[in-house]
């Protein structure tokens, strides 16, 4: 599918939900987007900011030290401080409850590892999450139970979640976190009204896609960002009203879409919420579907995080006192389908932790130096260069 210049940004508007750790959650899911879309302009980006908040939330929970202080800095939020764990499970469960949406956090442990008592503690506290022992030896088969557990919970829409080598036996835990969605729109779109129309991409060119039209009462809003380029905000809602998307795009065609990217944050949603207006408004949007998959490691140690990828850095001794850990690849995957009905969405969220006791592979699998040294002596006696050609 070509690239869609388009943001839709779905957003839970019930008054239980405006808490202090629901807006810190948005603020740091939408900064990941932000700068996860500066390297992915030239194709589709789908991510769940809640996926994505939620299992390194897991983390913090685990965290210890200096990477606690920065996961705290970094995101903006602590879930260890007093009274936050309940706040975490409040806001999963009003989200859980919403017609169409089933939210699950799970945790698989390896069966070797003692967890910290603390940690399990936090998990059921912040996420009613209760650790799974799986045997990370068997990799094949470990990767069956986790795949499955992600297809159970996403509607099957996702069955192939982590691909194959993703995991190895110096895997000791990994965080998961699954969301389905499914809304009808509040006013259907008349399949009848749908028609091929250009689409025009960030490149210039223009491709030709199913546009879907209806023309009734919408939450409207045009706004300018702080460096004048003019942008409009509407929002199409679902069948009960609490569930809507919030489709944002530049008012002139040759204005990057990355030209928006400092208005994505909870204060904005807020402030566009607070002057949208109900107008009369024909609506056109493509008929469409996205499957998106990214290794969020770069774009998160762009953010500053880098320290929990550090085999050197990382201290996660709050989930085990055993072996040291560190996070080995952050991956999230996210299915998209749109039409005259509505929307399915899923999304899962996979933070895979190593032991950093892990022995690291060096491949020489590029040309390299071949030298024999007499290490009493200094002298080489062999020297060759390998490039087997």
């Amino acid at each position: 599918m070509q690239y869609i210049s388009m943001l839709a940004v779905f957003t839970l508007c019930g008054s239980s939900l405006c808490n202090l750790i629901q807006e810190q959650q948005t603020d740091f899911g939408l900064r990941v987007f932000s700068e996860a879309a500066q390297s992915a302009s030239d194709r589709n980006l789908a991510l769940s900011p809640y996926g994505i908040s939620s299992v390194l939330g897991m983390a913090q929970l685990g965290a210890y030290g200096s990477t606690l202080q920065m996961l705290i800095s970094k995101m903006g939020y602590s879930l260890q401080a007093r009274g936050m764990p309940k706040l975490q499970r409040l806001l999963q469960r009003d989200l859980h409850s919403e017609d169409g949406v089933e939210i699950a956090s799970g945790v698989m442990v390896d069966r070797k590892i003692v967890l910290e008592k603390i940690f399990r503690r936090s998990l059921a506290k912040a996420f009613q999450s209760i650790p799974h022992q799986i045997d990370f030896s068997q990799l094949e088969n470990a990767r069956q139970v986790i795949n499955s557990w992600i297809s159970d919970h996403t509607g099957e829409m996702i069955p192939e979640f982590l691909p194959s080598g993703v995991l190895s036996e110096q895997t000791r835990l990994v965080l998961l976190n699954a969301l389905y969605f499914h809304g009808l729109w509040k006013m259907p779109f008349d399949p009848k009204l749908t028609r091929e129309q250009l689409f025009y991409r960030l490149n210039g060119s223009a491709v030709s896609i199913s546009m879907m039209r209806t023309t009734q009462k919408f939450n409207y809003g045009d706004f300018v960002t702080s460096d004048g380029v003019d942008y409009d905000v509407i929002e199409v809602p679902y069948e009960g009203d609490s569930v809507s998307m919030l489709l944002v795009t530049p008012f002139e065609r040759d204005v990057p879409l990355m030209a928006l990217n400092k208005e994505l944050s909870s204060s904005s949603i807020s402030q566009w919420r607070k002057q949208m207006r109900k107008v009369n408004k024909q609506l056109a949007i493509p008929r469409f579907s996205m499957d998106t998959e990214i290794d969020l490691k770069s774009t998160l140690s762009k953010m500053g995080l880098g320290d929990i990828f550090s085999q050197s850095k990382a201290d996660f001794s709050r989930i085990t006192t055993e072996e040291p850990l560190c996070v080995s690849k952050v991956l999230q995957r996210v299915k998209l389908e749109v039409n005259e009905e509505g929307t399915k969405g899923s999304s899962a969220t996979a933070a895979v932790i190593y032991s950093r006791m892990a022995i690291e592979e060096i491949t020489l699998d590029r040309p390299f130096y071949f030298l024999i040294q007499h290490k009493p002596t200094g002298q080489f006696c062999f020297q060759s260069l390998n490039s087997f050609s």
